[in-house]
């Protein structure tokens, strides 16, 4: 079960639109990168705006999906951190301007 843009012609060719029905029940899959408020996606979702989520986000650092943590050694880790390379930036002009950002 494919899904293709009602109006032919402006996509590139017909491939760059190849949505389909997931493995899993009520899903939709796009093998690429999907923009929104974007034409230039540069990750697998790019989102210029706010976006609002009405349930729960995971992510790896999400206490939710870890196990077997525990307190470390301070002192050691203090030690690790002057031990890390730090260092300051500006964003490219090009860059901020696409991501409305002001200050760089």
């Amino acid at each position: 079960f494919f899904f293709q843009a009602s109006n032919p012609g402006q996509f590139e060719n017909d491939s760059d639109v190849l949505w389909q029905r997931g493995h899993v029940p009520e899903t939709i899959v796009y093998h690429g990168r999907v923009g929104i408020n974007t034409d230039a996606p540069d990750e697998a979702l790019v989102v210029c705006g706010n976006a609002k989520v009405m349930g729960r986000v995971m992510h790896p650092s999400d206490s939710r999906a870890k196990q077997n943590i525990r307190e470390v050694d301070t002192n050691e880790q203090l030690r690790r951190i002057t031990q890390m390379r730090l260092v300051e930036y500006d964003y490219k002009p090009e860059f901020a301007s696409v991501m409305g950002i002001n200050n760089t």
